[in-house]
């Protein structure tokens, strides 16, 4: 509400130093109250506002009534870069309302500071680095202020160093460095003062970098080194050691090498470690003959472009005895006649056995150790020849004989040599190795083969089938280990048409037959067959008895036969007198039975007999019913069976071999002439053939065209070719005449005709007129037979066909007209067939009449489609 005078001592004037820390009083002020103010402030005394603003001061209460204004240090009050004075206006306000405000001005005022560093030396301690061998030059500049703008003058400490500074702050060596020699780090103190003689120090470091200016040098002195042979890869020879003198102090960073090119050995490129990188053999080539390996060893100081030393050294490889003594072959096979002389020689070992150890006292070996069953019939004559000689004989055929008829010994070469190594390998080595001896006791052939009877006799079936056993021959050699026998024909065994009837199976002796028996050719054969060792062979005669069963088919004349019969023919005929006879080469003429199985319709034919007998005729047994639909076949195709079994009882049937012939029979039957049925005495067949056009066949007319075209054009410059010779040679000739010089003719023919003959192959009579009259077996065509002719053709049929047949078209194709008129056509026709006059009323029409009639109706059909395009 009301302002009245309460803050006591302001408004004020008061100075405050620069960089005062926080809590620094600047001004002291007292607030008064009302008497009804009992109790005290409400609002104590805030800084509501400055000019310029900031937070560097605040208020705090000294108890009662009396306050202090403070530095808060937030931010530090700097003379140089800050306002160098504020207006602070303080609000305050007791319980009854009341309230003041006034301003506290507060200068700020200078003060003398150290001078400071700036750059990294105001936040670090700065390291500097120099390369030894550097010459003496300005190594860092060194910033620093006053904050009052005063001149600053920099020293540095120790003096004994070899470095200065200048009045500009700059840094310099004085001195070329040897990191060898001098110091590798120097501390120096920089200090910078001003006028009145406040300063500040700073700590420089200065390390001296080393660099490459030294060459490495080795410190092993031993440059000749032994191994023995076959040592691991990766076995240790020698450790190789070296320093830099640029790395005295601390441990040094080398890189090592072999500059030789050799593979048995390897150095850690870190280490110096010499190793053993593969297999060192001092009995192969190359260290056969050079066992002494030299090596040329580098240590660089860098991988590249650094410091380099080399130093060369030897390595012997010692043999040592790793090798046992070898045979080439290790196994031997030896041939031996049974019975052979005891002391014979078989084989000398040494010859095939040799130790390749290159020391002398390590390749010597011997012979010991002659073992395996039946190793008593055996010996070696010393332990250093190897010599290995027959002690017994060996009889395979003798009962005492185990039944071996190979020995298979061993016998041990062994290293004799003991190398004792001393130190590194205290211990002996010695190599042995087996080698197998394998003697084959050869049998000599001392026994003929003997069978086991002296002939054999095998009763065989002549029906047996090709390829079957009858029976086996069996021989045996006394001779040890039993011989391959095997078994031959060496005689007989043939007939006149084979050469060899029979097979012995060479292994198991087991006979076989190779082509057909029969008994009724051969009832007996004999052979000899042989059974052999290879060496020794002997002889038995075998016997075949053949056995005869009824396995002959019954044979018939004729077994095919065409027959014609009219209908009428009477019952009980013998038809056309045909009768078949029979043979059988092993039945009986009376065996014989004869029975139709197929083709006999009704049962109109049998034979008699039917049985007993090798001859039968064939019998009608029943007329023909063909008006009443009975019959209706006329061609008959009998299949007549004739089997050899009419002498076999009806038990033994079941059991008897039984043979059946056939015969077959074809029976056309021949209508009377006055039948129902319509014969055609003769009949135009017209065969129309016409090209058409195929889509796919485009090609065909454009090839023809273009090839027609060519020939023309052809044709024509041929011509044109002759005429101007003609005309070059005789030019008046043509023109005096007035003819032309060439004519040309173009001929086409259209047609062809045909003619197909009705051939009349049979005869017979009208059983109601009884004349005889003659058909065509092909067409049922028929005719009267006149007295005085022979058969032959009645009615000629011309067939028309066209230049082309297209599609196979045949006697049911379209009709193709013809370029003759009807008219002419007709006489044609009519000309070549000459029919009779129509019979007048209660005559009789003969078979060639009506085929004339008919024929005539048909070529008047023919001719009205003529009239019309062809379709």
């Amino acid at each position: 509400g009301r302002r009245t005078q309460l803050l006591k001592g302001l408004p004020a004037t008061s100075t405050v130093e620069e960089n005062s820390a926080a809590g620094v009083s600047v001004y002291d002020f007292n607030v008064t109250v009302s008497p009804l103010a009992s109790e005290g402030v409400a609002i104590l005394p805030t800084i509501v506002n400055s000019n310029p603003l900031t937070e560097a001061f605040d208020i705090e209460s000294k108890g009662g009534l009396e306050y202090r204004v403070v530095t808060t240090g937030n931010p530090v009050l700097d003379y140089e870069t800050m306002p160098k004075s504020f207006d602070l206006q303080i609000f305050v306000e007791d319980t009854t309302g009341r309230t003041d405000l006034n301003i506290l001005t507060i200068q700020v005022t200078d003060k003398n500071e150290h001078p400071v560093f700036r750059g990294n030396m105001a936040i670090q301690t700065v390291t500097i680095y120099v390369l030894e061998g550097t010459p003496p030059e300005r190594i860092y500049q060194v910033d620093a202020a006053d904050p009052e703008n005063a001149k600053l003058k920099y020293s540095l400490v120790p003096a004994t160093v070899p470095f200065l500074i200048r009045e500009s702050g700059a840094i310099f060596s004085t001195k070329e460095f040897d990191y060898e020699k001098d110091p590798h780090c120097y501390f120096l103190n920089i200090t910078v003062t001003d006028p009145d003689g406040l300063n500040s120090t700073k700590t420089v470091n200065i390390n001296i970098i080393n660099i490459n200016d030294e060459r490495p040098y080795f410190t092993t002195k031993q440059r000749i080194y032994r191994i023995p042979e076959e040592q691991t890869p990766g076995a240790i020879v020698a450790n190789i050691t070296a320093k830099d003198p640029d790395d005295e102090d601390s441990s040094s960073r080398l890189f090592y090498s072999i500059q030789s090119s050799d593979r048995y050995f390897s150095i850690n490129p870190a280490t110096g470690v010499l190793q053993v990188s593969r297999r060192t053999d001092r009995d192969a080539l190359p260290l056969r003959l050079h066992p002494n390996i030299s090596l040329t060893v580098r240590v660089e100081d860098s991988p590249s472009s650094g410091h380099a030393s080399e130093m060369e050294i030897t390595i012997i490889i010692d043999d040592i005895n790793d090798n046992p003594p070898e045979c080439n072959p290790s196994a031997f096979r030896k041939e031996v006649n049974e019975n052979t002389a005891p002391g014979t020689f078989l084989v000398d070992l040494r010859n095939y056995c040799k130790d390749i150890d290159v020391d002398p006292s390590n390749n010597q070996f011997g012979f010991t150790g002659l073992s395996g069953f039946g190793s008593n019939n055996f010996a070696l004559e010393s332990t250093v020849s190897g010599r290995l000689v027959m002690t017994g004989t060996i009889d395979l055929e003798n009962p005492a004989n185990p039944g071996v008829q190979v020995y298979a010994l061993t016998v041990r070469v062994q290293d004799t040599a003991h190398p004792n190594y001393s130190g590194k390998y205290p211990f002996c080595i010695s190599f042995d190795n087996i080698i197998y001896i394998y003697i084959r006791i050869k049998p000599v052939n001392e026994f003929f083969p003997v069978f086991s009877n002296l002939s054999y006799v095998f009763s065989v079936s002549e029906v047996t089938k090709v390829g079957s056993s009858i029976g086996t021959v069996h021989a045996i050699d006394k001779d040890w280990p039993p011989p391959v026998i095997t078994y031959s024909i060496v005689a007989g065994a043939g007939i006149r048409d084979y050469i060899n009837i029979f097979w012995v199976s060479p292994t198991k002796g087991d006979v076989r037959i190779l082509a057909r028996l029969d008994y009724e050719t051969t009832q007996k054969h004999i052979f000899i067959v042989q059974a052999s060792d290879q060496e020794k062979s002997t002889t038995a005669s075998v016997t075949v008895n053949v056995l005869g069963v009824n396995d002959e088919e019954p044979v018939c004349s004729p077994n095919f036969y065409s027959l014609q019969i009219p209908v009428s023919l009477a019952v009980g005929t013998n038809i056309n007198g045909f009768r078949i006879e029979c043979k059988d080469r092993d039945s009986d003429p009376r065996s014989f039975r004869y029975f139709i199985n197929e083709g006999n319709e009704n049962s109109h034919f049998i034979f008699s007999p039917s049985a007993g007998s090798n001859t039968s005729r064939l019998i009608l047994a029943s007329g023909f019913d063909y008006e009443s639909g009975v019959d209706t076949n006329w061609i008959y195709s009998l299949c007549i069976y004739i089997t050899d079994d009419n002498l076999v009882s009806d038990r033994d049937k079941t059991t008897h071999l039984t043979k059946t012939g056939t015969v077959t029979l074809r029976i056309r039957v021949i209508p009377n002439p006055t039948t129902v049925t319509t014969t055609t005495p003769g009949f135009t067949l017209v065969t129309k053939r016409e090209n058409l056009y195929s889509a796919s066949a485009w090609y065909v007319p454009f090839v023809i065209t273009l090839g027609g075209l060519l020939l023309l054009g052809l044709l024509g410059y041929l011509g044109l070719l002759l005429l101007t010779r003609l005309r070059t040679c005789c030019p008046l000739a043509g023109k005096a005449h007035g003819t032309p010089l060439f004519h040309f003719t173009f001929c086409v023919s259209s047609q062809a005709m045909t003619k197909l003959n009705t051939v009349f192959d049979g005869e017979a009579r009208d059983p109601v007129t009884g004349r005889m009259y003659e058909f065509s077996t092909r067409s049922g065509a028929r005719r009267w037979k006149k007295s005085s002719e022979p058969l032959q053709p009645v009615l000629a049929v011309q067939v028309a066909s066209s230049d082309t047949d297209r599609g196979g078209q045949g006697t049911r194709g379209a009709e193709a007209p013809s370029k003759k008129e009807p008219s002419e056509r007709r006489e044609e026709l009519t000309a070549t067939t000459k029919p009779a006059a129509k019979p007048s009323a209660g005559q009789s029409e003969t078979p060639g009449q009506a085929g004339l009639r008919l024929q005539k109706k048909k070529e008047e059909s023919e001719n009205r489609g003529l009239s019309s395009p062809a379709r």
